[in-house]
Parts: C-alpha cells; structure tokens; sequence
C-alpha cells in the first residue's frame, strides 16, 4: 500500500508516520509513503534539502522504501493541466539522490546503504508479515503493551520487534525527546550509549542523524556497527 501525500511539509511528515502506523494495525504490512512528498518541493531550496533527508531517514525504516515525487523547477506548459491538480503540468525537476548538493547526498547515501545493510533483518520481518500477519512497522504498545506510557506514544515506533525509530518531524528539530519502553536496556546506534528502559531521555539530532536505537538483549548488528562506504569522487 502506497500513501501518497500531495503536499510536502513537516506536517505531512507527521501524518506518514501515523498513517503508516495504522496501515500495519490493520493487516496491511507492505505500506509506504513518497519520500519528500509527491507536489512540489524545489529540488535548489535548502528547507527542501532539509525536509528530503528527514524524511528519506524515516522512509530508511518503513516496510517499503519509495521515493517519488513532481519536483520543481518543472518545465511549465499548460497542456494536461488539470491532470496536476491544476498547476502547469510538464516534466519535473530530478529525483536522482546523487544530483543534490554534496550535504544532502551525503546523508540520502549513508542512509540508502543503512538500507541494504538491514536487507536481512528486513527480509525475515517481511516472513512474519507473510506468515503471521506481523505488521513490519508497529506501535510501541504492540511490543511492550505492559508499559502504560507505551500506549500514548505516536511519534516512535518499533520496526520489527529490535529496531525503535523515532523520526525527526519538525524543522530545525536540533534535540528531541524520546521514551524508551520498559523492561528492556536499549542501544543508541549513533553513540552506542547503553540506556535503561522506562524513561525519556533528550538526544542531539543533527540532520545528518534520526534517533534509532536497538535492543541492548538482542541487537541488530548490521546497524549497531554500521559505517558507509567511502564516497569516491
């Protein structure tokens, strides 16, 4: 299932993640969302840059990993208007990762090989989906439905049953605040600071990094150790 979220901002990055959240309560375990939304955003502005990586690191840890998007400058000509929700419609501008500024490639790689390094993890998430009904991407309550606090949480969640993500969903989010689940120790994959669960903990979130963290009991090592290649130019 893909949602499509027409209009790009922070706000509708929020609403993807309950969206996405909601997808998997309900059976449906091969969900995504176009990655910086699928109107506008111009491909020369850096609150887009900035909007693209926050959101490409949260579509790092969805079932399906899909970026999409009309992006501008767009040539503009007013054949077929009406088939773009009334704006000029033509050919828009790029989506190729590697045509953005060196900044924000460099994130959107780092986190594409994040990707390619879980494809095992993922893979045996996908079984459980197949086979159980097991949503891939899922609620903190659903792992940890005897914690209370667990259940008011909509703005982290577990991706499979080892990974917790808690994305990054507003502009200039330098710092955020993150519960982490009862009854577990839990591994920063950033620091590789070891926290108790059962509390909410403050963590710096450059935007070259999303809050992800793994079950100090059960790790997932390609992401525990994870480094990306070198970029050779």
């Amino acid at each position: 299932m893909q949602n499509r979220p027409l209009f790009l901002s922070f706000e509708s990055l929020q609403k993807q993640v309950v969206a996405g959240l909601n997808a998997g309560l309900s059976g449906i375990s091969w969900w995504t969302t176009d990655i910086g939304g699928f109107t506008g955003g111009n491909v020369e502005d850096p609150k887009f840059h900035e909007l693209l990586a926050r959101w490409f690191q949260f579509g790092t840890f969805c079932p399906v990993m899909w970026i999409h998007g009309f992006r501008e400058p767009a040539e503009q000509t007013i054949e077929h208007a009406d088939r773009m929700f009334g704006q000029p419609f033509g050919s828009g501008a790029f989506n190729e990762i590697y045509k953005y500024p060196k900044a924000t490639y460099q994130i959107l790689r780092k986190y594409l090989f994040m990707r390619e390094a879980m494809r095992p993890y993922i893979m045996a998430q996908m079984k459980q989906a197949h086979e159980k009904g097991t949503p891939v991407m899922r609620p903190l309550f659903y792992d940890f439905n005897h914690d209370d606090t667990a259940w008011n949480i909509s703005d982290e969640y577990m991706f499979g049953p080892d990974i917790l993500v808690a994305p990054i969903l507003h502009a200039d989010e330098q710092q955020r605040q993150i519960y982490l689940p009862a009854g577990e120790k839990w591994i920063d994959i950033n620091t590789q600071k070891v926290y108790d669960g059962g509390q909410a903990i403050t963590v710096a979130t450059p935007v070259e990094t999303i809050p992800v963290f793994t079950r100090a009991s059960h790790p997932v090592k390609e992401i525990l150790n994870f480094t990306a290649p070198e970029l050779v130019e």
